[in-house]
């Protein structure tokens, strides 16, 4: 049983890794499509004439159209990125195999549909079936969901027959060149069940969309909220997928075309010259508007609180963290590095934090403000609040981070000092080191990032023998280990994470902040492990 639930947090953490690949890239290919759209528009070009040019008009098109690129090939880049996430060798072949997997996948669903004799040109049957052009092919739009049971099946696939033998009469076709050939096989035969579940399918999970919509501003609060409790064991990936990328974040007609999810309508819009629906304005509430109360305000309120509250003495030593921290958060987007210096010291406090981004969605969605896109953070709104004009409410963003910005700063600062809590800068001061402490702590060879001594971490971790997989997303590592016990925590603090989580006794997550992807190339040219 125990090995049973290890293998299934492995199995979950990886899944929700592998999403941040695509998703990495959806968040630039928005700000050009962002950018793009917005300042090669008629609207703009009236206020500022000099965008009229043809070479400022084009290169502004381009930079729209190369946005679409994550919006347009959405799902068959998650069947790539799936199993190329979740294999621990040969990730080109799994990538490869997976959008053979996906490909074929659309043409057996196009098969049975096309023998079954279905009219792609009725509008009542498109609507069954959900039937739309994947890859240039008619068949079922299965958006998300399909392309992750694709990339798990793939996973799956070449991790059973990468090492393939065959007779010698069919050698060529055994090793890693059999793992697309059995991709292709057994999604084919997959695909052919997709016409018979689908419809059944979809219409449970466009429930779920209307019954979240029927909440009306609490749907927003309670996702906002459910995203911050899940961030500790890194399972809001997927909760985060599902709402912006399936019918559970909404759907509707954009310019004429069915779109679910709410980035995809989002992003959708961007593109479309009409007003938005009630549909796009309500799935945008599930975006990055809902963020910026407490990335832009709160938890820098949250830093200036810890800083004030820290001694004296320790304030010149913390700063820099708190800074590299409110920086994260403010320009990426990226909530952990403050997050996790009071988790584990308050989780009530953390629980209030989660409680209050929700209320963040919540306020955002009363006033109406339509911002959206992924991050939350100040790029967003230049973006894609001011650079979009007044109909956004941008103006609104910096009225309510402050805040806040106010509540979070006065409400740390009293739980901090009601409850004498061990914020960074106030740890009891630690006895004088012995010298062999100090040569501990000497650099062992190169630093990753100016800060970080990957064979100290590697050490703290218990050596290259207690890794079993190693791999990260991003802002922490994620490992599996043969004993959780010989993670040396309060050693891998003092060496610049910021925080540990220890799921059970084989699955732990080191959170070290935005150099994570250094550290962690660092530690496995050191112990090169899965």
């Amino acid at each position: 049983m125990k090995k049973t639930k290890a293998a299934l947090w492995e199995f979950l953490q990886g899944l929700g890794k592998t999403f941040m690949l695509p998703v990495a890239l959806l968040a630039f290919c928005g700000i050009m499509l962002g950018v793009g759209s917005s300042l090669s528009s008629e609207r703009v070009a009236e206020q500022l004439p000099f965008l009229k040019g043809e070479v400022f008009h084009l290169v502004f098109t381009w930079m729209a159209n190369t946005g679409l690129v994550a919006f347009k090939f959405l799902p068959v880049m998650f069947a790539m990125a799936i199993p190329l996430g979740l294999a621990r060798e040969d990730k080109g072949v799994a990538a490869f195999s997976g959008f053979v997997g996906f490909a074929s996948l659309n043409l057996a669903v196009n098969f049975f549909l096309t023998a079954k004799g279905v009219d792609f040109e009725d509008e009542k049957v498109i609507a069954h079936y959900g039937i739309a052009d994947v890859l240039g092919v008619k068949s079922i739009d299965t958006g998300l969901l399909g392309a992750v049971a694709v990339g798990i099946v793939v996973a799956v696939l070449h991790r059973r027959f990468r090492t393939q033998r065959m007779p010698d009469a069919l050698a060529f076709f055994g090793g890693l060149r059999f793992v697309p050939i059995v991709s292709a096989l057994v999604l084919s035969l997959v695909g052919l069940l997709i016409p018979l579940v689908w419809p059944a399918l979809n219409s449970g999970i466009t429930a779920v969309g209307r019954g979240i919509g029927h909440a009306g501003v609490f749907g927003p609060f309670f996702f906002g909220m459910g995203e911050v409790l899940l961030r500790p064991i890194g399972l809001h990936h997927i909760l985060v997928a599902m709402f912006r990328f399936t019918d559970v974040g909404g759907s509707g007609m954009v310019c004429g075309e069915q779109v679910s999810g709410a980035l995809n309508l989002f992003y959708s819009q961007l593109g479309c010259k009409a007003a938005p629906t009630g549909e796009v304005t309500t799935a945008t509430h599930f975006l990055s508007q809902g963020k910026m109360a407490v990335y832009l305000g709160g938890l820098p309120g949250a830093a200036l609180a810890m800083y004030h509250c820290a001694n004296k003495k320790m304030r010149p030593e913390i700063k820099a963290l708190l800074v590299s921290g409110v920086v994260a958060c403010v320009v990426g987007g990226i909530t952990e590095p403050l997050e996790f210096l009071f988790l584990f010291i308050a989780p009530w406090l953390y629980l209030i934090h989660a409680v209050l981004v929700g209320l963040g969605f919540l306020v955002a969605a009363v006033l109406g403000i339509f911002i959206g896109n992924t991050d939350g953070n100040v790029i967003d709104w230049l973006v894609f609040g001011v650079l979009q004009g007044t109909t956004t409410k941008w103006y609104l963003v910096p009225v309510i981070a402050a805040i806040w910005f106010a509540g979070y700063y006065f409400l740390f600062r009293w739980a901090i000092v009601r409850f004498d809590l061990k914020t960074p800068g106030r740890e009891e001061p630690a006895a004088e080191e012995s010298a062999e402490e100090s040569a501990e702590d000497a650099p062992s060879g190169e630093l990753v990032a100016g800060k970080y001594d990957p064979v100290a971490i590697l050490a703290a971790i218990g050596g290259h023998a207690n890794i079993t997989s190693l791999d990260n997303c991003i802002t922490r590592l994620r490992m599996t280990v043969e004993d959780a016990a010989l993670v040396d925590e309060a050693r891998l603090k003092k060496l610049g994470a910021v925080g540990v989580v220890k799921l059970d006794a084989h699955n732990v997550q080191v959170i070290i902040g935005p150099q994570v992807q250094s550290v962690k190339d660092a530690i496995a040219k050191l112990a090169p492990v899965g």
